[in-house]
């Protein structure tokens, strides 16, 4: 029985507030209810009924967070009050001027202060309009920032729409900082560092550069977190303390740890608390903010030059010691990558001791004429692990000597090799114990192939007993089936997941692979463009470096790369062993022609014999690509019922345009053709 537009619109609003409930539960709550799994039916659910009634399509779906065509540039847009620096203060003596100049301007009224982390990430005005999110804009010169709403709509823990009530603003602003945690940087970098990939320095770093990308697509993937700390609306006579609270309620995250204080003493003892349990927090901190709490009080104290009076941040003194350098160890990272690492006479670092540092590579080495048993300084800064920064050289032994970079790997013993242009050496031999540990993790990865089941202990099991060498090994676990239910922490029934889910990534696209395998300098991105160029394994495995030059967005290190990995004797193996146990080594897209062969398209309106998706693999089994945006590169906008705004910009810039009814004639027509 067909279901009526009323059965639908419940529907459809019934799982909107079940996905946004779910959503606020794990990203800003951290207490999900629901398996992964059982998300993902939901959205699917969703995401099906809105391809099939477009019309319903709203901008705060869940649906709507991830989408449309890259941006060519960002526009400018002018802050509705704008977005004021802080003043810094390092000392107990510039809190208690604060206080005092305060008090002046008050002129003996009460006041009390909020105090709250100084969070050290990338801030942001963002605009609701009845309760919708209408647009983001980056703090920029403090009067004018950039607008990345498209981008800001894929960060999870920021609401579509808000969580209103009568006490809750409609209308309002929302000024907060993007942040990531330090796990998932470090998950974030090892993935980079996989693929060849330049590393972020740190998660502020990495929140920076993500916000700037022009694909909403990549950011997210990202592990971006906002955390609100301003209410802009139009009531001014409440308190921060209070919009805090209306700030969690509306559905977003704040900071648990802010405190309202009645005198300066207490800012000053949460100020020297949080200096030495800020490494506790999972994130980076740089200091506290403190606040007048008093909205109207606020306004009367204003501003001076570029900074508020009423507010000021009381930073943390440089985290940073000095220590003896033991010794210099070569870490082997996932791709091979040889990493020098500073083995250091225990210190104590903003409460946490350091025996370990960075120190990057050959060239920072030589540049800071680093030698084992020279007196350094190690500091803490931005950056989750400890970097030696320099030496103090009038502690220097007359007997030193400079440090000579090994030329074989700590792991295998195999020669080092370094590229040129590159301040990295590399171990090549990808059986290498530290490699294959990295690239099975890898491959499992989600936006890989997506394993569930296999993490890093699982693998750290398989490795170590010698159950597979290589992600082709993978396939024939099946074989060893008893005997993985004998390995400690093992029974019948995570056998069985792990199984269930290396037979379900089967399943997963070309592109996909291409990533997974781990092929340095080659990500999610550069793997699609590969797919859209090559159909199969053995039509790439045949090409020269020269001819994949030749595509727009492949350079030289990446088309060496790809020609390197490919022409390996093992790699070809395992690529043969991995198309033998039924993966997809060729892309569906462009195994056939037909009448949409090198056409854009666009669909647009409600099509009466397919859903989106049903006409959208159609296109695509047909040569032609669907886009989500109309622009001057689409060739052909196909026009359902109920067309909107798409049509007229299409009419604009003259693009031809098809009613259903010639869309269907043209596939028939191919099918007659074909079935001759």
């Amino acid at each position: 029985m067909k279901k009526n537009n009323s059965d639908i619109n419940l529907r459809i609003e019934k799982l909107r507030e079940e996905i946004r409930r779910h959503d606020h539960l794990y990203y800003v709550l951290a207490q999900p209810e629901v398996s992964d799994a059982k998300y993902d039916e939901l959205y699917a659910e969703l995401k099906k009924i809105e391809d099939e009634n477009p019309h319903l399509i709203t901008p705060d779906s869940p649906t709507q967070r991830v989408g449309g065509a890259p941006t060519k540039e960002f526009q400018n847009v002018t802050h509705s009050i704008p977005m004021l620096s802080l003043s810094n203060t390092y000392s107990e003596e510039d809190i208690r001027d604060f206080d005092k100049r305060v008090n002046g301007l008050l002129e003996g009224r009460q006041y009390s202060y909020v105090c709250e982390l100084k969070f050290d990430g990338v801030s942001l005005a963002i605009r609701y309009e009845n309760g919708i999110l209408k647009s983001a804009i980056t703090r920029g010169d403090g009067v004018q920032g950039d607008e990345i709403t498209q981008n800001v709509k894929t960060i999870r823990s920021v609401p579509l729409k808000l969580n209103i009530s009568s006490t809750l603003p409609r209308n309002c602003e929302i000024r907060g900082e993007v942040v990531m945690n330090h796990t998932d940087f470090n998950k974030m970098n090892e993935e980079k560092e996989l693929t060849g990939e330049k590393l972020f320095a740190n998660p502020r770093n990495s929140v920076a550069g993500t916000l700037k990308l022009q694909d909403p697509q990549i950011v997210g993937t990202r592990p971006l977190r906002f955390i609100a700390y301003l209410l802009l609306d139009q009531l001014n006579d409440g308190n921060h303390f209070d919009n805090l609270h209306k700030l969690k309620q509306l559905g977003f995250l704040v900071d648990t740890n802010a405190k309202r204080f009645d005198d300066i003493e207490g800012v000053i003892n949460f100020w020297k608390e949080w200096e030495i349990k800020r490494e506790s927090l999972p994130f980076d901190i740089d200091g506290i903010v403190v606040k007048v709490n008093s909205l109207r009080q606020q306004e009367m104290l204003g501003a001076i030059a570029k900074s508020p009076r009423w507010a000021i941040a009381c930073k943390f003194k440089s985290r940073k010691a000095d220590t003896i350098l033991l010794d210099i160890k070569l870490q082997v990272g996932r791709t091979g990558t040889i990493t020098p690492v500073a083995i250091l006479e225990p210190v104590k670092i903003g409460g946490t001791m350091v025996s370990r540092a960075s120190l990057y590579n050959e060239d920072y080495i030589r540049e800071k004429d680093i030698r084992i048993g020279d007196t350094v300084v190690v500091e803490r800064g931005g950056d989750v692990i400890p970097k030696v920064t320099s030496v103090l050289f009038e502690n220097r032994k007359k007997t030193s000597v400079p440090f000579i970079f090994p030329k074989k790997c700590p792991e295998c013993k195999s020669k080092l090799v370094r590229f040129d242009d590159e301040a990295n050496y590399y171990c090549e031999n990808s059986e290498c114990p530290m490699q294959i540990r990295g690239r099975i993790i890898h491959w499992a990865a989600r936006g890989a192939m997506d394993i569930s089941g296999l993490g890093d202990a699982v693998v750290d099991q398989l490795v170590s007993n010698e159950f597979v060498h290589n992600v082709a090994d993978l396939y024939d676990l099946f074989k060893f089936r008893d005997k993985l239910k004998s390995l400690e922490r093992w029974g019948e029934k995570s056998v069985d997941n792990l199984l269930d889910g290396i037979e379900k990534s089967k399943s997963r696209e070309f592109n996909r692979i291409l990533f997974a395998l781990g092929i340095r300098h080659v990500g999610s991105s550069i793997s699609q463009v590969i797919v859209d160029h090559f159909s199969t394994i053995e039509e790439l495995m045949k090409v020269s470096v020269e001819n994949l030059q030749n595509i727009n967005e492949i350079g030289p290190k990446i088309a060496e790369s790809i020609v390197r990995y490919l022409s390996d004797p093992h790699n070809k193996k395992v690529v043969t062993r991995l198309k033998a146990a039924g993966l997809k080594m060729a892309s569906q897209r462009n195994k056939k022609s037909g009448p949409f062969q090198g056409k854009n398209i666009v669909l647009t309106g409600s099509l009466s014999n397919f859903t989106r998706d049903q006409a959208k693999e159609l296109i695509e089994s047909l040569g032609g690509k669907v886009s989500s945006t109309v622009s001057k590169n689409i060739d052909i906008l196909v026009v359902g019922l109920d067309a909107g705004s798409k049509l007229e910009k299409a009419k604009k810039l003259g693009i031809e345009t098809w009613d259903e009814e010639k869309f269907l004639s043209i596939i028939n027509l191919h099918k007659k053709v074909t079935d001759v």
